[in-house]
């Protein structure tokens, strides 16, 4: 009877991960990458238009720890950057795309080529009425853990400045609704 039961689940559990890789996706995938893919592109070549890709309500999350900001907290961050004719690059070399069943949400995972070297990041986007929104993304620099011990020696050596040396930290606010 065990047997039984655990076919049965695995049964059921092949047909769910059959319907989240089913060709219907497929289309869907390739929207959902083209997105983000041209979100990226917009940074590369300072379009304001990569802040309209981000849910008014979204979450930015950055490689440094105060870095955490609403979209237009961002957006007033990122402005010197935008200036010019390049913000960032971000190249993405492997990204996994997972969505509910009713496709409306979707989280991805991502590794980066990018000037800092390797990161991963991760986001939560919305399908609406007129496309796709960032709700929330968050980057971070991948430390091989080999030299994660060094890096953390080098971080709480930065961390025991005095104050007057240190980022001040940026508090978030909620974006009126």
């Amino acid at each position: 009877m065990k047997n039984f039961i655990l076919s049965i689940c695995i049964a059921l559990f092949s047909v769910g991960a059959h319907a989240q890789t089913s060709s219907g996706d497929a289309a869907e995938r390739k929207q959902i990458n083209a997105f983000i893919d041209e979100w990226h592109d917009d940074a590369a070549h300072a379009r304001l238009a990569y802040f309209d890709k981000i849910a008014p309500n979204g979450i930015y999350i950055g490689t440094d720890k105060n870095e955490l900001w609403n979209r237009e907290q961002f957006k007033a961050w990122a402005k010197r950057f935008f200036d010019r004719k390049s913000a960032w690059s971000f190249k993405s070399t492997k990204r996994n795309i997972y969505m509910s069943s009713d496709k409306k949400f979707i989280w991805f995972d991502e590794l980066l080529d990018t000037q800092m070297g390797v990161c991963q990041a991760s986001g939560v986007m919305r399908k609406t009425d007129t496309g796709f929104e960032i709700e929330h993304y968050q980057l971070s620099i991948a430390v091989p853990n080999e030299v994660a011990d060094k890096v953390t020696k080098l971080v709480k050596k930065y961390e025991a400045k005095p104050p007057a040396e240190a980022k001040p930290v940026v508090e978030i606010k909620p974006a009126a609704q």
